[in-house]
């Protein structure tokens, strides 16, 4: 499926339940905190992933996507585009179906190794502006 289609993005919407938000902060007036508290209202299990935090919302941080128990569906991406391909790669690594490389992240080559290895691909786009669209 193409990288940031109009398909390719209401599937993750429709069936990524399980997201994994890389770089998501406790800090509330941070834009992965108001995107993530977003995806919570709306019934998607949020799991922060960021070595830097403990806990969010009330509830365990992981270091790295590889100490998340149980399955990932989404990986969710607020780090700079210098570092967005080690999530990606990641990702990979864990079988998760798909990654969104949030608004201002962009890394061409991360977003073509995660789309050949068969995930589903949004690159420069922000998660909630695309949920609040539909």
């Amino acid at each position: 499926m193409k990288i940031n289609s109009s398909e390719t993005i209401k599937r993750i919407l429709d069936d990524c339940r399980m997201i994994a938000v890389v770089g998501l902060s406790s800090n509330p007036s941070r834009p992965s905190y108001g995107v993530a508290s977003y995806m919570k209202r709306r019934d998607y299990k949020v799991i922060a992933v960021n070595p830097n935090e403990t806990e969010v919302f009330g509830e365990k941080a992981y270091a790295s996507l590889a100490e998340v128990p149980g399955k990932i569906d989404l990986v969710d991406i607020f780090r700079r585009s210098s570092e967005a391909g080690t999530a990606v790669d990641e990702a990979i690594a864990i079988g998760a179906k798909a990654v969104w490389l949030q608004e201002g992240v962009i890394d061409e080559a991360a977003a073509q190794r995660a789309a050949a290895a068969g995930l589903l691909v949004v690159m420069d786009r922000c998660w909630l502006k695309e949920h609040a669209r539909r």
